[in-house]
């Protein structure tokens, strides 16, 4: 039996556009995306000789066919055409689910690095984020990592220059965000702020994260942040605390904060974590 380990780490949305809606019914985005150290990781057994099995430490999450994982899995060996006899994914979850911090992306682009590696690298990185937009739109990113900016469905990657170091501070509530709902809301609706996606990439060039943090933007923030206002309070901590720019990921519910020191960021923790358990430190990787 071989045994193959990969880590699967957490994304944030830097800036999140919606530019419209597609004659698929997808929507076009564009987004600066940002892989960050809170992360699963993902075990694989090959040549098991046993029908294909999906374990995590998460009761919540599906161990069938419908995971991503299962369906990442199942594309590359199809397409690569082999017979792995047998395979047993487990996956010791540690991202928040339903946070907008693309949790089953990552888990399903650290089993195709995961496959890819174990059978020669047949695939370079670029192709198998292609090969990961069959699986999911945040994939593709996932496969990559680091900093980049993402187009189309997401599947349109092109790498920027490294985030600065600085620290994350993010905070899952307990409430979910309807991603449908809230794409409908915005084709209603009329943006009032967008994220300016020259002014992001600029700062990420002159590796000024004061000017990073300044330019977070994501057109979903404020129609949660409407709907639910502990959003404002938790975004209320980070600004008392340190945070020097802070916003939702994806269509949410998480929320994150970057801030210098670690300390600022061990206080916003100790501040947060009676109302709100789901709340991690993490760096940009």
């Amino acid at each position: 039996m071989i045994t193959l380990h990969e880590p699967a780490y957490a994304k944030l949305n830097l800036t999140l556009d919606v530019l419209g809606k597609r004659e698929d019914g997808y929507h076009d985005i564009r987004s600066v995306m940002q892989t960050i150290s809170l992360r699963d990781d993902v075990l694989i057994e090959l040549d098991t000789g046993k029908p294909w099995v999906l374990e995590c430490t998460d009761e919540t999450i599906p161990c069938d066919e419908s995971n991503l994982a299962w369906k990442a899995a199942k594309l590359y060996l199809d397409t690569m055409n082999k017979d792995p006899n047998g395979i047993r994914i487990h996956i010791t979850k540690r991202i928040p689910t339903q946070a907008g911090l693309g949790g089953g992306s990552a888990d399903a682009a650290a089993v195709l690095r995961a496959l890819n590696r174990h059978y020669g690298d047949p695939l370079s990185i670029l192709a198998l984020a292609e090969l990961g937009a069959g699986v999911g739109s945040d994939v593709p990113f996932c496969v990559i990592g680091g900093t980049a900016m993402a187009e189309g469905r997401g599947e349109r990657l092109r790498k920027l220059p490294n985030m600065p170091d600085c620290i994350f501070v993010v905070c899952k509530p307990d409430f979910v965000a309807s991603t449908p709902e809230l794409y409908r809301r915005l084709d209603e609706s009329v943006i009032g702020k967008r994220p300016d996606s020259q002014l992001m990439e600029s700062a990420l060039l002159a590796g000024d994260l004061g000017k990073v943090a300044v330019n977070l933007c994501n057109v979903f923030d404020p129609l949660v942040t409407a709907e639910h206002l502990e959003m404002n309070y938790i975004k209320s901590i980070f600004n008392s605390y340190g945070s020097i720019g802070q916003q939702m990921t994806g269509s949410g519910s998480a929320v994150y904060a970057i801030v210098t020191e670690f300390e600022y960021a061990a206080v916003i923790c100790n501040m947060l974590k009676e109302n709100y358990p789901q709340v991690f430190i993490a760096k940009p990787v």
